[in-house]
This record gives structure tokens, sequence and C-alpha cells, in this order.
């Protein structure tokens, strides 16, 4: 977290807000990845993608019903981390634990699908293409989680585009090991 970041966010913790629990931390900051020192939306992402690679938690009845519950439940989370730590803090990282998910959702599972994601998805996440700066800009936990998803929406759309192009499907469907 850069010295401006964390001076902000010391001083945002003087606000009357109470401090969240060590659950909601927990699952707010994506098993605490939002408190790394640096890229704290990074390493989040690769937890998203730690969890993804479980082998099985690709299949729709798993990844939509685990999806819908963090982001619901990521909103509330998110709500209570900003309203203590100040707008869209770092330390929140289950929106892009979340991005993760959806941009590899309806996928052939593979390293090669996984990585190019992961790059895609941290680029759409930092230029925020419309509508989610937009959403970036609103307060409170919808806000923080919305952004991330239309992240993960354009990740996912270059991702059947490029599946559609046989040579980089070729290159892109070897099965994990």
């Amino acid at each position: 977290m850069s010295p401006q970041a964390e001076s902000r966010n010391h001083a945002d913790a003087s606000s009357n807000a109470p401090e969240p629990s060590f659950l909601v931390k927990a699952f707010a900051s994506g098993l605490f990845s939002g408190y790394s020192p640096f890229a704290s939306g990074t390493v989040g992402s690769l937890v998203g993608l730690a969890f993804y690679l479980i082998p099985g938690f690709e299949h729709p009845y798993i990844i939509m019903p685990a999806s819908f519950f963090v982001f619901l439940a990521g909103i509330k989370a998110a709500q209570s981390m900003e309203e203590f730590y100040g707008h869209d803090p770092a330390e929140v990282t289950i929106d892009e634990v979340l991005g993760m998910w959806m941009s590899l959702w309806l996928l052939p599972k593979s390293l090669a699908i996984a990585s190019v994601g992961f790059l895609l998805f941290r680029f759409f996440d930092v230029i925020k293409p419309f509508p989610a700066k937009r959403f970036d800009a609103l307060k409170g936990g919808a806000g923080i989680m919305l952004d991330d998803l239309v992240a993960a929406a354009y990740t996912n759309i270059a991702l059947h585009l490029l599946l559609a192009i046989p040579f980089t499907r070729d290159l892109m469907q070897l099965p994990l090991p």
C-alpha cells in the first residue's frame, strides 16, 4: 500500500464507523490478499484464480451459486470496509476474486486460458472501460463489486473471441496438467 493510501486509511479509520470484524476483513480482503503491501488487486485476482483451479469449481452448478453468494455478501462486506477505510479501499479484493471467476465463466478450463484471462482481467480492471469507471466512482459496496464485473465481462468476451480464431483456440485449449 502506498504511503498516501496508508495515511488516507488511517485518517478514515478515525471516523465513527466501527472496525469490521475479523471475518468481514478475511472475506472482503479475499483471504487477506487485500493487505498485501503491493498490488493488492493482483494478489486478490490470484486468490480468485486459485479457487477457480480447484477441480470441478468451473462447473456452472458450482461457480454460479458461489458467485451469487460472493456478489451479495461482497457488497455488504465491501460497504463495511469502505465505511471504515474510505472510498474503494485497496484492502477490499473480494471484487477481484469474483471478477476472476466471471472472467473464466463458461470457458474451457486450461492453464493457457486461465493465464490469458488473468492478464486480460488485470488490464481491464486497471483501465476501467465504460461503464466500469462510472461504477468505480460510486460510493458503497455495489460500486466496488460492479466495476470488476464489467472488467470480467470484457475479459470473458475477449477470451471467447480469441477462442473463435482456430490458431489461438488450439494454443489455448491445452489441458491443465
